[in-house]
């Protein structure tokens, strides 16, 4: 099977698109898993039931301080306890799974003797716990297994409860990890990480602040745009993106505006789980290769980067995205079935810095620096040029140019010191 190594490596010499297109075609033909899903209130409970009939000894339950800390954990553990199964909870990942916290979940994994990993909460918890299971199966470090199918053995099976809608890690490949060393992230990549079930359960999360509310929305936004836009969108990766873009637009506002709206969680969570399906196979764009550099330096929450960036990337495409933006505005709503593509594509921009500023999302990144622009884009722009299917490819000025649309007017800057 090609890695994206040896995809780069031959893209110096024989052309990026052309390779871009080659690697596209393996994406269509790989089979990637799909988890089973459960939905609706009380899925955590049933999939700790579940979990019971498959038999584990010991379940490491990979999860952050603040979940554990709401008591979210118990109807799941209340599940385990029983049905018979013992677990061992580790709840030190904080934002970005950072290595040094992924190799302690490591070794309470092997000290405890677990044979199965359930992973709770937002996108680092999970990506946190894809990254112990293969690292623990493989007996290599995570930083070693950064990049395409690194490790040779399987990890025990996985298991996901997400408690934010927007990362879709619950049905990916990827698992994305911080290195606090050298300021970066890491993507790890491997069909066996992803999840063997699901649990989408609206419950857990009604007490999500606002901002967490409208950036992991707009994450899996995103996650379903840069799918629908890029070269190797597939007939089934189109459905799950306008499916989850029409969802967005039908029910962020209201779980922004009414965090306890039940039904509009459930279907947030199953727009992320599209949004989720899509970009697993047909990947993702610029605004993630601008988003991964932001978060790596900055600890930007990863949402809220791609929130932030968005209708920048999706600007600065211009006339080759107009046909696909035209549909996803009759799919969101926002046009008028017969109107122009590239009036039905303004109009879905338009729809897009509405959306950002009924959410509270800000136009501006106050922690960028200036003097960090350069690097920024030139990382973002390696990452985009061996990796995304993009509509357009940035070079390293026009990179840098997006990045300095968001930089802190002044009298933010001085706020800022003020404080």
């Amino acid at each position: 099977m090609l890695t994206m190594n040896l995809i780069a490596d031959v893209g110096r010499s024989v052309g990026l698109s052309a390779v871009m297109r080659a690697a596209g075609l393996v994406t269509r033909l790989m089979p990637i898993p799909q988890p089973t899903l459960l939905v609706g209130p009380g899925s955590s409970a049933r999939l700790g039931q579940a979990v019971c009939g498959f038999g584990h000894r010991k379940v490491l339950i990979v999860t952050d301080p603040i979940v554990s800390g709401l008591g979210l954990l118990n109807r799941l553990t209340q599940a385990l306890t029983e049905g018979g199964t013992a677990f061992v909870v580790f709840d030190e990942i904080t934002q970005d799974a950072p290595i040094p916290l992924i190799e302690k979940g490591i070794a309470v994994f092997k000290t405890e003797g677990c044979d199965a990993i359930v992973a709770f909460g937002g996108g680092s918890a999970m990506d946190a716990a894809k990254a112990i299971g293969l690292s623990a199966a493989n007996h290599k470090s995570p930083r070693s297994l950064a990049g395409y199918f690194r490790g040779l053995h399987a990890p025990v099976p996985i298991y996901a409860v997400p408690t934010t809608a927007g990362t879709g890690s619950e049905v990916t490949v990827a698992a994305v990890i911080s290195d606090p060393e050298n300021k970066m992230k890491l993507v790890i990549a491997d069909t066996r990480i992803v999840p063997k079930m699901a649990a989408l359960d609206p419950v857990l999360m009604t007490g999500l602040p606002r901002h967490v509310t409208a950036a992991t929305g707009m994450d899996a936004l995103t996650h379903a745009i840069e799918a629908f836009i890029g070269h190797w969108s597939t007939d089934d990766s189109d459905r799950m993106a306008l499916a989850a873009v029409r969802l967005i637009y039908h029910n962020l506002r209201a779980v922004y505006k009414d965090g306890n709206n039940l039904e509009a969680r459930e279907q947030m969570a199953l727009a992320a789980t599209y949004a989720g399906l899509a970009f697993t196979r047909a990947n993702v764009g610029n605004v993630h290769a601008i988003a991964h550099q932001l978060g790596g330096k900055y600890h930007t929450p990863h949402g809220l980067a791609n929130a932030i960036m968005l209708p920048h990337v999706l600007r600065f495409y211009g006339p080759a995205v107009n046909d696909r933006l035209a549909v996803l505005a009759l799919h969101a709503e926002v046009g008028t079935q017969g109107e122009p593509e590239d009036v039905l594509a303004q109009e879905f921009l338009a729809s897009i810095d509405a959306l950002s500023r009924d959410l509270g999302i800000p136009r501006q990144l106050n922690a960028l620096r200036k003097a960090d622009i350069p690097a920024l884009a030139r990382a973002a722009c390696r990452e985009a040029d061996t990796n995304y299917p993009v509509p357009r490819y940035m070079s390293v000025e026009s990179c840098a140019a997006l990045i300095r649309a968001v930089l802190p007017k002044p009298a933010a800057r001085k706020k800022l010191k003020a404080l």
